[in-house]
């Protein structure tokens, strides 16, 4: 009996009575061929969801089998490129079918066409194990593509072609596998996209990931293959933020998921990416970006796999041995799809409607971040920044509370700092790292034996002024002694000099972490010397008097990144000043 459509459920078709399909298996639909994975198996249905549109689908139309599962496609060709949520090229669809996307173009992810200058790095009678390089080629003026060995393939060399031009889809080797025959490789490989790629071992989190953002570095930092939330309702900056980092955070490369985002945004990402130059290399950032966009009109379905194809992407990359950063933007609509998606299946729903799964998914997905040792003995990393869109702001929802079960580091967002104009607008109170122990050691050793402690004073600062605030709304400042109404004016400095960014000056849209280290101690001595002052009887209306307060909220612009021995300077005006106060008070 051939395989036929016997029921269709928006994103859901269901097959009867038959035995041909496996779990996660990839499959056509209908005459149009539409990319499909069978997500349920029972003796009467199989249930499958597609990743297309389905609208005009018909019962009685065929399901052909491929016998694989839903798979990535990897190799020279990503960087750089655009993608749909099922690794579709979206530049040749275009050229297809104009801006809408058509159903049933199984298009090649990679260009064919396109010649690649080809270095193979084997000679024949090598033995090879899975991971292995056997050829590089320049992807991008950036970016080296390295040509492995699948995970699961081991071998001996029978054949190396010489090295030159060569499409994708040319044969680069030949190996012998272990029971005899003889494997052609070629520069693409497929993988499954819900499948992890292995790896030799996991190794210890104790590098940042350096992103020149003041409040993420040192207040609440990441790092290299870690996991971050960003929360915040509409209009809170959440893309922005991610923006930021994908330009300036010190990965090798970007993977940038939109996932159910608006399309007239997802626009607008696919516009500036193009536009911005890299600041490291003076090259276009697309260089050393792969951009995945599943808009909220594209397919629900799709909008799920899309998270998938995203880490499978990155975590090749990571297995050539560099540093990648993926911007999820957002895991609250991919939990979205995975609810309707749910409702359609008539699953038994769970908080809010989200399937009882949830969960588990979240935890799938965030765990496949890392920093490791490949099975090539290089070392690479994912670092996961997923956002989060909370209704009406709501942090106590499904999709926030479970996603702070498997992220270290919480970076929630705050309506009213990003109505005032503070950027970032992460909100420090209610924000969070549990890496700052891990790399506290980095901080240290690369940056100054004083940063931990200089932290911990801004944070300790910020902390008081909370407290205080509570007392200045039910009775007013003027009650409070000098020593607390200088700690809510350092919170200030802190606040507007420190933690507020300007994107968009020169020196202030990037800082490096000797700078951050010296305006921390700028803002701490400044505190201290004038507690000291307050102690032997000076007036704080007169500390105010000197002007050194409003000079400190001003160092991120009047010094610059490449003069810090300014610095110096500031620490000694601030010496000169307080100190000629508490003379003339002796006096």
């Amino acid at each position: 009996m051939s395989n036929t459509i016997y029921s269709i459920n928006g994103p859901v078709v269901k097959a009867a009575d038959t035995k041909d399909f496996s779990m996660l298996e990839m499959v056509y639909v209908g005459s149009k061929r539409l990319i499909g994975e069978v997500i349920g198996v029972t003796d009467k249905f199989t249930t499958i969801q597609v990743y297309e549109n389905t609208a005009g689908l018909k019962i009685g139309e065929p399901i052909e089998s491929t016998g694989q599962p839903v798979c990535a496609t990897l190799g020279p060709g990503i960087i750089s490129n655009i993608f749909d949520g099922i690794e579709r090229p979206l530049r040749d669809m275009t050229k297809l079918n104009g801006v809408f996307v058509a159903e049933g173009n199984a298009l090649f992810s990679l260009d064919t066409e396109k010649k690649y200058d080809v270095t193979v790095t084997v000679k024949v009678g090598d033995k090879l194990k899975g991971g292995d390089f056997y050829c590089t080629c320049p992807e991008t003026a950036l970016i080296t593509h390295k040509c492995m060995l699948p995970p699961n393939v081991n071998g001996e060399v029978t054949f190396a072609a010489p090295n030159g031009q060569y499409q994708v889809n040319d044969t680069i080797i030949k190996i012998k596998l272990e029971d005899g025959t003889e494997m052609p490789l070629t520069m693409v490989q497929k993988w499954p996209i819900k499948k992890a790629r292995p790896i030799a071992r996991r190794l210890p989190i104790n590098r940042p990931l350096i992103t020149g953002q003041r409040v993420i570095d040192t207040i609440i930092p990441i790092a290299k293959g870690g996991a971050a939330a960003i929360p915040g309702g509409f209009g809170t900056g959440k893309t922005m933020t991610q923006h930021q980092l994908a330009k300036w955070c010190d990965a090798d490369i970007i993977v940038y998921i939109g996932c159910g985002e608006r399309g007239n945004e997802m626009t607008q990402v696919l516009e500036e990416f193009s536009e911005l130059i890299d600041p490291k290399s003076n090259r276009p950032l697309t260089d050393r970006t792969v951009l995945i966009a599943n808009t909220s009109n594209m397919p629900v379905a799709a909008r799920e796999a899309s998270i998938y194809t995203g880490i499978t992407l990155a975590e090749y990359y990571r297995d050539m041995g560099y540093h990648i950063a993926i911007m999820a933007d957002s895991t609250s609509r991919w939990a979205e799809a995975l609810r309707e998606i749910s409702g359609r299946l008539e699953e038994m729903p769970a908080e809010e409607g989200f399937p009882a799964y949830l969960p588990s998914r979240l935890s799938e997905f965030y765990e496949r971040a890392g920093y490791v040792k490949n099975l090539n003995d290089t070392e690479g990393s994912v670092t996961i920044i997923g956002a989060v869109s909370p209704q009406g702001s709501d942090f106590s929802e499904p999709v926030t509370q479970n996603t702070k079960r498997f992220v270290r580091c919480f970076w929630a967002l705050d309506k009213s700092l990003a109505y005032a104009r503070h950027y970032p607008a992460i909100d420090w109170n209610q924000s969070y790292s549990e890496y700052i122990e891990d790399l506290s050691a980095y901080f240290n050793e690369n940056v100054s034996p004083d940063f931990m402690d200089l932290r911990q004073e801004i944070s300790n600062i910020l902390q008081e002024e909370t407290k205080l605030m509570e007392i200045v709304k039910l009775i007013g400042a003027d009650v409070l002694p000098d020593d607390q109404k200088l700690a809510i004016e350092t919170a200030r400095v802190v606040r507007v000099g420190f933690l507020q960014q300007n994107a968009y000056h020169k020196d202030d849209t990037y800082v490096p972490l000797e700078k951050q280290m010296l305006m921390m101690k700028v803002i701490v001595s400044l505190y201290h010397k004038s507690l000291d002052a307050l102690k032997v009887g000076v007036m704080l209306s007169d500390i105010m008097a000197t002007g050194l307060f409003d000079k400190a909220v001003k160092i991120k612009y009047d010094i610059p990144n490449d003069k810090l021995g300014m610095f110096g300077d500031y620490l000694k005006e601030i010496d000169e000043k307080i100190g000629a106060l508490s003379v003339s008070l002796g006096a």
